[in-house]
């Protein structure tokens, strides 16, 4: 088996919520999808394909061309979560400002990434969690900067034991510790079927938990 496990909030698919549940799309999958939960081809700019194949803005209108019957109504206009829920839009803000804070762990990657509509996006998904899972919503959506930092070429380790931890370095010694994070992973892992770690094309930048036997 591949020695690779993601965070729990960020691990190596794309996934989208609905009224009915959450759905999970494998990394395997990437660029062979499409539909509302977009195409998951790495690039956030054209997820919003109609079924014919055209690139809208219009949130409406790409959410119309996906019923499945004529004779379902048209989608609802999509409002602010933050306006329902403005007791949550301070925290969500105070929390979400480490994507765009620029002395913070992500501001090395700034020239290369704009952090403004993550910023946003986190804001809206932060203020949208207003019945539990508040860090699931929050850290997700900074992995989505974080994960769009390490496509462009800048890694940025930006969990702590506050933010969003990843157990395995902070309260672990080295030589006790079976799995490292790493937070942006090797393009070439050692796996039962590929001991000596040879690869014709390598993995795109992931964070994760490695084992051992990745280093050595």
């Amino acid at each position: 088996t591949d020695s690779f496990v993601g965070p729990q909030n960020n691990c190596p698919h794309h996934s989208a919520t609905s009224t009915h549940g959450e759905y999970v799309i494998f990394i395997f999958s990437q660029g062979g999808v499409c539909g509302l939960c977009g195409n998951f081809n790495g690039n956030g700019k054209d997820d919003y394909t109609t079924q014919g194949s055209l690139q809208t803005t219009d949130i409406m209108e790409f959410a119309d061309s996906w019923k499945v019957l004529g004779t379902c109504p048209d989608a609802a206009p999509d409002f602010d979560p933050c306006f329902r829920n403005l007791e949550r839009e301070p925290w969500a803000k105070l929390q979400c400002s480490i994507i765009k804070d620029r002395e913070g762990a992500l501001k090395h990657c700034h020239n290369k990434v704009d952090p403004n509509p993550y910023y946003e996006n986190c804001v809206k998904d932060s203020c949208a969690c207003d019945t539990g899972g508040d860090c699931e919503c929050f850290c997700t959506a900074v992995a989505a900067y974080a994960q769009a930092c390490n496509e462009a070429g800048v890694c940025v380790d930006w969990r702590t034991p506050e933010i969003c931890p990843v157990y395995c370095d902070y309260y672990n010694k080295p030589e006790g510790c079976t799995w490292h994070y790493n937070p942006c992973g090797i393009p070439c892992y050692k796996t039962c079927r590929n001991p000596l770690s040879i690869c014709n094309n390598t993995l795109p930048n992931l964070e994760g938990e490695l084992s051992k036997t990745e280093y050595s």
